[in-house]
């Protein structure tokens, strides 16, 4: 990851959800953005193939309603912070035995947006005082995310 992502990445957690997050986070970030991903696009692999189909599409992939209203938050967002290009290194998958749709691909930097705002909201849910997330912060997050996604 170059270190012009470090900042954009720092902007995007304050702008979210006043948080603080440094460097050392970025590693668990990257894991977390790129499981969900991974996460979304296996779960779309199932729904294409139990409809016969060999490619990905977008509507295969189970976004709910709290991911679409947070993808929506980050695109306002974004346009503050300028996270497009960071987002697309963090979306890429590993392959899968499906085809993905390129309209499903050109999504992905969004989701991957849209899973960064919950994602730090949900550190303010699990803990409303919390400023700089720490190992426990982050592994109860992932926990939940785990739960639902």
């Amino acid at each position: 990851m170059p270190p012009t992502g470090i900042p954009q990445f720092q902007r995007l957690f304050r702008a979210a959800a006043s948080l603080n997050v440094d460097k050392d986070d970025l590693k668990r970030y990257d894991d977390f953005v790129d499981g969900k991903i991974h996460d979304l696009l296996l779960i779309g692999q199932a729904h294409a193939r139990s409809n016969g189909r060999d490619v990905i599409q977008p509507h295969d992939l189970p976004v709910t309603k709290g991911l679409q209203e947070s993808i929506h938050e980050f695109r306002k967002l974004d346009e503050e912070v300028e996270l497009q290009s960071l987002l697309e290194r963090l979306a890429r998958h590993p392959p899968f035995d499906l085809a993905v749709a390129d309209e499903t691909e050109e999504g992905l930097p969004d989701i991957a947006g849209g899973l960064t705002v919950a994602l730090a909201r949900a550190f303010k849910l699990i803990d409303s005082k919390v400023k700089n997330p720490h190992t426990e912060h982050w592994e109860r997050v992932a926990r939940v995310f785990d739960l639902l996604l």
